[in-house]
């Protein structure tokens, strides 16, 4: 009779395991503190420090500069 979770299994069937208070999944499913994967070396998906989130916001951030320092020398130039 509760709210039930609302996410889909490895099998694709819906979670049948109640939502945390408050919240819209159950604990497995994201609903509790410190749920979900680990980030970093922890998680098997971790590839390379160049393909994590920290450094493509920095490889951004000097695209950005990068593109900056030009339009300003194209000003300067004329």
């Amino acid at each position: 009779q509760c709210r039930k979770c609302g996410a889909k299994t490895r099998q694709s069937n819906p979670c049948r395991s109640p939502a945390v208070a408050g919240k819209s999944r159950c604990r497995m499913h994201g609903g509790a503190l410190g749920s979900g994967g680990p980030t970093g070396k922890k998680n098997g998906r971790y590839r390379s420090r160049w393909h994590t989130r920290d450094m493509i916001a920095e490889r951004r951030h000097f695209a950005e500069l990068i593109r900056e320092a030009r339009e300003f020398d194209r000003i300067v130039r004329g």
